[in-house]
C-alpha cells in the first residue's frame, strides 16, 4: 500500500526507566526500533511511523511531547510501555501534549518463552502492568486517547492503528481549514447554521463569509481559452450526447459557462487557501446577468461536483458544517477505493422491509461514488434565483455498505451522528436527471430514520463506502465531542436512553466547568 499521507508522520515513544540498568535501556531501544521498522514495512499503515526513542524521566517525556506539538509533520503520538514506566513522570508531558494520542498495549514478543524465561526477562518485558500504570494516569488526567490492544504484528492491530492515523490526518488537515461561504445560508433553516466560533475552538476549522461579488472579480478574469480547454476535458472524461458539443446550441453554452464557474471558484479557493466552500441558490451574483459577467447564469452544481472529487469540502445552501466535514471525510478516505460524497435525504420509498431513502440534491453529488462513468447533461432546473437550463453530472451510486455522518449544534455541545447504511440498486429515474444514491439506513428504515431524527440529525450528511464508525469514534475522541452510532443492533428504546444519558452527562459537565 502506497502511503497516502507522505507529508505527515506519527511519532512512537517508548516508556521505560533507568531502574533496570543501561543494558535494559539498550534492549528496549532495540526492540522499539525493530517494531517501528516492522510497522512501516507492513504495508498496512498510511502514515510513516517515526521512532523518537525511550523516555526514562519526566524531563525526557516533556521534551518529546513539546517537540511533537511544534513539528508540523507530526500528526499524533503513539506511546507504549515496554517496561514498568512510573506514571508520575508522564504528568508534565501529558499536560503539554496537544497532538492526538494513541496508547498501544502490546509486547515485543508474542508468546511467553516458558522454558527459558528468567527474572531478567520478566523485568524487561513488563507491558502487562507498565501499560496499566500509564493508562491510569491518562484516565486520572482525563486525557482523551485511543487504546489499541493487540500484538503489534497482527493485521487487526495494524488495521486499528491505520484507522487512527487516517483520522489524525483528517484532524491535522482541519486545524488550518478555511471554508468560504459564497452568500449566506438558505433563509430560516436551523440545522445548517450553528456556532462558528465554538466550531473553530472545538474542531479547528474557520468559516468566512465571501460576497459573490468578490467571486465575480475572479470570474471576469478567466480567459476564454482556459474555459475551452476545460470543456474539452469534460467531453473527454464524461459520457454525453454528441449534440452537446455543438457550439451553436444553448446546451453547449451552459456547459461552457459551467466550466468558467468552476475555474472562477477554483481560482478564489486557491488564492485564499480555502479547503472548502458553500453556495446558495438564491445568491449567484447580480440578478440581471449580462455579458459583463456579473453573476452565474446557473447554479454552479457541476463545479461543486468536480471540486468535491478533487477534495474541496462542499455544503449546499450555506451548510458550512457539512462543507468542513466532507473535506475531513475526503482526507481520511485518501488511498481507499470506493469513494465519498456530500448527500441529502430527498424522498422516501415505502416498500416494507426494503423501505429506503433516495439520496440526491439538485445537482451537487460527488462523482467519486458513481457506479459507472457519469454522463454530462443539461436540463432545466426550476429552483432558486436562476431558473434555467443547468449542466450537471448524472449517475447512480455503487451498491454496497457504507457509513454516513453529520455534525449538529445542540447549543451546549456538538453532536456527531453516524449511521451505517446499505446502498441498494435504484430503479431508473428517466424524468429526474440528477446524481443519486438509494439506501436503507441500518438497522432498518423505521429505526434508522427514527433514531436519526430523534438525535437531531440534518438532511445533509457526508457519506463514505470506506469509512466505518470506528473512524468516527476516533474523531469524536480527538475532538472531544459527543457521538451516537445508529447500526444493525440499534433499538429505539435503548437509543432514547443513550440520548437522555448523554444529555445529563453534558449538562452536568457544563455545570462543573
Amino acid at each position: 500500500m502506497i502511503k497516502a499521507f507522505e507529508q505527515y508522520e506519527v511519532w512512537f515513544v517508548t516508556g521505560a526507566q533507568l531502574l533496570y540498568g543501561g543494558d535494559a535501556v539498550v534492549a528496549v531501544d532495540g526492540h522499539s526500533t525493530e517494531m517501528v521498522e516492522g510497522l512501516n514495512a507492513s504495508g498496512k499503515l498510511p502514515v510513516k511511523v517515526v521512532y523518537k526513542g525511550t523516555a526514562n524521566s519526566s524531563k525526557e517525556v516533556e521534551a518529546v511531547f513539546k517537540a511533537a506539538n511544534n513539528d508540523e509533520k507530526c500528526i499524533g503520538v503513539i506511546t507504549w510501555m515496554h517496561t514498568f514506566s512510573p506514571a508520575k513522570m508522564w504528568i508534565h508531558g501529558l499536560q503539554q501534549l496537544k497532538k492526538p494520542l494513541m496508547h498501544l498495549h502490546t509486547q515485543y514478543n508474542a508468546e511467553i518463552p516458558w522454558d527459558t524465561m528468567d527474572m531478567d526477562f520478566m523485568n524487561l518485558n513488563q507491558s502487562a502492568h507498565g501499560d496499566r500504570e500509564f493508562g491510569h494516569i491518562c484516565t486520572r488526567m482525563r486525557i482523551r486517547r485511543k487504546v489499541v490492544v493487540g500484538y503489534w504484528k497482527d493485521e487487526e492491530t495494524q488495521r486499528k492503528i491505520a484507522i487512527w492515523m487516517r483520522v489524525c490526518a483528517g484532524w491535522a488537515d482541519s486545524q488550518d481549514m478555511l471554508i468560504l461561504r459564497f452568500g449566506d445560508q438558505m433563509n430560516n433553516v436551523a440545522v445548517t447554521d450553528g456556532d462558528k466560533v465554538e466550531a473553530e475552538q472545538r474542531m479547528g476549522y474557520h468559516v468566512d463569509y465571501c460576497p459573490v461579488s468578490e467571486l465575480m472579480s475572479y470570474h471576469k478574469d478567466i480567459k476564454d481559452e482556459e474555459v475551452d480547454a476545460l470543456v474539452k476535458i469534460y467531453f473527454n472524461e464524461y459520457d454525453h450526447d454528441a449534440e452537446l458539443e455543438d457550439k451553436n446550441t444553448e446546451a453547449y453554452k451552459k456547459v461552457w459557462n459551467s466550466a468558467k464557474a468552476e475555474l472562477a471558484i477554483r481560482a478564489i479557493l486557491k488564492a485564499k487557501g480555502a479547503k472548502g466552500f458553500t453556495t446558495n441558490f438564491d445568491d449567484l451574483g447580480d440578478v440581471n446577468v449580462d455579458e459583463t459577467g456579473n453573476g452565474f447564469d446557473q447554479i454552479p452544481g457541476l463545479a461543486a461536483q468536480r471540486l468535491m472529487a478533487e477534495g474541496y469540502g462542499f455544503g449546499a445552501e450555506g451548510d458550512w458544517k457539512s462543507a468542513a466535514l466532507y473535506r475531513t471525510v475526503w482526507v481520511m478516505n485518501q488511498g481507499l477505493p470506493t469513494g465519498c460524497s456530500f448527500l441529502e435525504d430527498y424522498t422516501l420509498n415505502f416498500d416494507g422491509a426494503n423501505s429506503s431513502i433516495l439520496q440526491s440534491h439538485m445537482l451537487e453529488i460527488c462523482p467519486l461514488i458513481s457506479a459507472a462513468k457519469p454522463r454530462l447533461e443539461v436540463h432545466f432546473l426550476g429552483i432558486g434565483i436562476r431558473k434555467s437550463q443547468t449542466a450537471r453530472l448524472v449517475f447512480t451510486s455503487k451498491v454496497g455498505t457504507g457509513c454516513t455522518a453529520t455534525i449538529v449544534d445542540l447549543g451546549n455541545r456538538f453532536r456527531l451522528i453516524v449511521n451505517d447504511v446499505e446502498c441498494i440498486e435504484p430503479k431508473p429515474l428517466p424524468k429526474l436527471p440528477v446524481a443519486s444514491a438509494l439506501w436503507i439506513p441500518m438497522p432498518n428504515f423505521e429505526v434508522g430514520a427514527g433514531a436519526w431524527i430523534l438525535a437531531g440529525g440534518t438532511h445533509h450528511s457526508c457519506f463514505s463506502y470506506d469509512l466505518t464508525a470506528e473512524y468516527w469514534e476516533d474523531y469524536a475522541e480527538i475532538a472531544g465531542i459527543e457521538m451516537v452510532h445508529i447500526n444493525k443492533d440499534t433499538t429505539m428504546s435503548e437509543f432514547k436512553k443513550e440520548l437522555r444519558m448523554n444529555e445529563v452527562y453534558y449538562m452536568l459537565n457544563k455545570a462543573l466547568m
